[in-house]
């Protein structure tokens, strides 16, 4: 099997805890020969833990080295975009944590620009890669009718776990006006994107794109696009957030949120004339906890079964990474493609709309 050589743009929580142990897992899928992070404290503690030898703190440093076949953007996610156009020029691979961008034209730009760099960009969308998901989603193709869904993803803070679990080094050493201009650019993407909105839209955005992505795609994947949004709104400041989405013949309800209960509640249920499938999430934070779906009808007999399938132990991030590497190698689109992402855009988009009527 032919390995690739990756490097990572972005050292922090989640290239510590995740991507690295499972790339670790994938060695003879990939070998990480290069990191990348602004600061140098947290790039040269996670080096020498993984004996990755080669540290850059700008990506463009790291996107010149020719021995270099595809890229890690874990940075923030305001640069998720212009790093990843920069990938492509540079001929590199691309597995982009989401939120790939903030705007449409972000989006628009990195579609135009794999189409154009013939390279592989996938999404990281970890959560339809999970062997339970994909279960799912052959399951719900087999329903007669669906009556009724349902989305959602209300959890506890995931220091409350992280903090119990992995040990993350956390760098002090960026300068005060990096961290502003990161801050001033985010503020200007998503001023782009939903206009000059009140603080708790905006955070309502934010939440959308660094959570409801991920419960927003799987949603399509497993039940097709909606036809529109018939209800959004949010509360707390854009904390909790709830929508109804039309699918014509049955509605798809949605709920999130994020309290301090160190614990994930998380899963996408479906509902039939004479089936429910149920898929339910673990914390992506604790690696190799299964995601469980579950079947439940009845038994012919006068009462109910309810059947839990685990398909394997694999984690949904190394699913992830094994179908980026096949992607690859087999020159096959990523379902999770720069315009599959663009979809969760356009959707979110039409929440605010419906938020800013409430």
């Amino acid at each position: 099997m032919q390995q690739l050589r990756l490097g990572i743009v972005g050292c922090g929580e989640v290239a510590q805890v995740i991507h690295l142990p499972s790339l670790h897992q994938c060695a003879d899928r990939f070998a990480v020969t290069a990191l990348c992070d602004v600061s140098a404290e947290v790039m040269n503690a996670v080096g020498d833990q993984w004996g990755i030898a080669r540290r850059y703190q700008a990506y463009e440093d790291l996107l010149a080295q020719n021995d270099i076949d595809a890229v890690l953007i874990a940075n923030p996610h305001a640069y998720h975009a212009e790093a990843t156009l920069a990938a492509i020029a540079a001929g590199k691979h691309v597995l982009v944590e989401k939120p790939m961008c903030l705007t449409l034209r972000e989006a628009d730009a990195v579609i135009e620009a794999q189409q154009q760099g013939h390279v592989t960009v996938q999404v990281g969308y970890m959560r339809r890669y999970a062997p339970a998901f994909v279960e799912a989603c052959r399951m719900v193709k087999e329903l007669e009718e669906i009556r009724l869904a349902r989305v959602y993803d209300v959890i506890g803070k995931n220091e409350l776990i992280i903090d119990q679990t992995s040990r993350v080094v956390r760098g002090s050493d960026i300068p005060a006006d990096v961290i502003a201009a990161g801050k001033a650019m985010q503020q200007a993407l998503v001023e782009e994107a939903i206009g000059d909105a009140p603080a708790a839209l905006q955070s309502a955005y934010l939440l959308m794109l660094g959570l409801s992505t991920h419960d927003i795609s799987a949603m399509r994947e497993l039940l097709g696009r909606p036809q529109r949004v018939l209800y959004a709104a949010q509360r707390l400041q854009g904390a909790y957030l709830s929508a109804a989405f039309d699918y014509g013949n049955f509605v798809c309800h949605y709920e999130t949120g994020i309290d301090r209960i160190p614990r994930f509640h998380a899963g996408i249920e479906v509902f039939g004339a004479e089936r429910v499938i149920h898929v339910k999430y673990e914390t992506p934070y604790v690696r190799n906890l299964p995601v469980r779906l579950y079947v439940t009808e009845a038994n012919g007999s006068g009462g109910v079964v309810e059947q839990a399938i685990q398909p394997s132990w694999n984690d949904p991030f190394v699913a992830e990474w094994h179908a980026f590497y096949d992607n690859i190698t087999k020159q096959q689109t990523p379902k999770t493609s720069p315009a599959d992402f663009r979809a969760d855009l356009e959707l979110f988009g039409e929440m605010i709309h419906h938020m800013q009527q409430r």
